[in-house]
């Protein structure tokens, strides 16, 4: 995926060692353009409880599209009294053309294991996993490269440093689809349980991996924190929107002149992000947030890109990824493309997404045939409704926002599929049935 410059003047702190070592070269060389620079500073000299409450006035929140507070995360795994606690780094990254995490894994792989090391430092954690997709190779290779140097040079394992701290991490290949990137399911699948959701609470920081405080950070989360460390709270927290300071990394692909990845302050506009790679240009809307996100209109663009101000518009942070539909493309059809693959990936441990998401997709495939039926608009919201009100994941809760989401901003092409059975792109081709007042008398 192509690297894009971030505009200028823009500060950044993920892709700022990009390219400046060799990603499974020698350590020296990662340690010359900064790399561990920020553990040696903590470990051992840096009371926990000090460094839990430096995350949280930096006001960091979670990069894997709930946004929520990591420093109150880690408070709550820190003040629980387990004889043992965990880190989860989740690099997962469940949706089908994300790649974010792994970009950031296979690029800068130092920043990823020493983000990991802090945080279990700061939660008392003596072992912690960096979770992967099974297929991703290279990623992982690149890790387990790092933790064994890191472990050579005695930064990790027993003893960090000769301060008596003990930090084992260890690269985990997980198997799956796209319900593993949630936490609860995540967690499961490490533990080689069936990759279904849990009931919370309890959450992960109060019962986790084997039944201890567990904290599951986004890999890009724990990558912010050596920055942090090294440069204080204030400096983050100046940073990007006053509620969601700091940097993020945005992957815009779809009907645009230059796609590829770019890192951007938190709080810009969808269309500033967009007039990166080139402008909205004709596009007829963006899908915000992945195949479970929401379609907006070219009248929504100015939308912060907080996780806030997308849920409010029907979309929402998700894998971090905007995909522009070209002017040609039937948002009907797209949205019944995404809707089946939501409902292939459900793992099916309740009713509404099990069955649910597919009559939601069946509903949007009868509208891109011309065979819709008069109450399939008010069934779609009611199962809807259902699928929400069951969910116990976030899969299973975003699942009918493609569909919702078209039917609130364009209304004009659904009610064009529902009621008359056309489609204003040509892209579909709807079967009109005919009445019997119109089939042609036959002879006996």
């Amino acid at each position: 995926m192509n690297i894009l410059a971030s505009p200028k003047g823009m500060p950044t702190l993920l892709t700022t060692r990009f390219g400046k070592y060799q990603p499974d070269g020698p350590l020296a060389a990662a340690e010359e353009a900064g790399a561990w620079q920020s553990w040696k500073k903590t470990v051992g000299s840096t009371n926990p409880p000090a460094l839990v409450r430096l995350i949280a006035d930096s006001g960091l929140r979670g990069r894997g599209g709930a946004g929520y507070p990591t420093g109150d995360k880690w408070r709550a795994a820190a003040a629980n009294s387990a004889d043992e606690r965990y880190v989860v780094a989740n690099g997962f990254e469940a949706d089908p053309g994300a790649r974010l995490d792994r970009t950031l894994m296979e690029t800068d792989p130092h920043t990823v294991v020493e983000g990991v090391a802090i945080a279990a430092y700061a939660i008392g954690a003596r072992r912690a996993f960096i979770a992967v997709r099974e297929r991703a190779t290279l990623a992982r290779q690149r890790l387990e490269t790092v933790v064994r140097l890191a472990e050579e040079a005695g930064y990790i394992g027993s003893n960090a440093l000769g301060t008596g701290v003990d930090i084992h991490i260890e690269v985990v290949a997980v198997p799956g689809g796209m319900v593993v990137g949630e936490e609860t399911v995540l967690l499961r699948a490490i533990q080689n349980k069936r990759a279904q959701p849990e009931q919370r609470p309890p959450y992960p920081t109060d019962k986790g991996l084997y039944g201890r405080p567990t904290v599951v950070n986004n890999v890009e989360t724990l990558s912010l924190v050596p920055w942090i460390v090294a440069n204080g709270s204030k400096a983050f927290a100046q940073i990007g929107d006053s509620d969601n300071p700091g940097t993020t990394l945005i992957q815009i692909t779809g009907a645009v002149t230059s796609p590829g990845i770019v890192e951007v302050p938190l709080g810009m506009s969808i269309r500033r992000l967009l007039d990166i790679c080139g402008g909205f240009g004709d596009a007829k809307a963006v899908l915000v947030g992945g195949p479970a996100g929401g379609f907006l209109p070219p009248a929504e663009l100015d939308t912060l890109y907080t996780a806030a101000a997308l849920n409010e518009k029907g979309a929402l942070w998700g894998s971090g990824s905007l995909v522009v539909a070209g002017p040609q493309t039937c948002l009907v059809d797209m949205a019944t493309t995404l809707e089946r693959y939501l409902s292939d990936e459900s793992c099916g441990k309740t009713i509404p997404c099990r069955i649910g998401v597919r009559r939601l997709y069946e509903i949007g495939m009868r509208a891109t045939a011309g065979l819709s039926r008069p109450q399939d608009v008010q069934n779609m919201q009611d199962l809807a409704a259902d699928v929400r009100d069951a969910a116990l994941c976030g899969l299973e809760y975003c699942a009918p926002n493609p569909l919702l989401s078209g039917m609130r901003y364009f209304a004009d092409e659904f009610n064009a599929h529902f009621t008359h059975g056309t489609c204003p792109a040509g892209v579909c081709n709807p079967v009109r049935v005919a009445s019997p007042a119109m089939t042609p008398a036959t002879s006996a």
